[in-house]
């Protein structure tokens, strides 16, 4: 189950790329945040203490409230390092 959300969740990234209305990069950031908290406690209960800072880290990147304004460029580099992590992430997991 985690690898399909990683992997829908990088999709929704590559997503960002294209011109999307201003509605989907809300349910994005909102859906990220998300994932990335859930993954964060599965991390901490696993005791894999890297990847719970890491996604700690990003939930708060991505969290809708207060936004971290970046600039579109430099959000498209981040989704797409995000989502090519999260693919990554999926893939090598899997593979173990």
């Amino acid at each position: 189950m985690e690898k399909i959300v990683k992997v829908l969740l990088a999709g929704l990234l590559f997503l960002c790329l294209l011109d999307m209305p201003y509605g989907y990069y809300q349910f994005v950031r909102v859906a990220a945040t998300l994932v990335f908290v859930l993954l964060a406690v599965q991390s901490y209960q696993s005791q894999l203490q890297g990847y719970f800072v890491l996604y700690l880290l990003l939930a708060v990147l991505f969290q809708p409230v207060e936004k971290i304004a970046l600039g579109r460029d430099l959000w498209n580099i981040v989704d797409v390092i995000v989502g090519v992590g999260l693919l990554g992430m999926a893939y090598f997991k899997d593979s173990k």
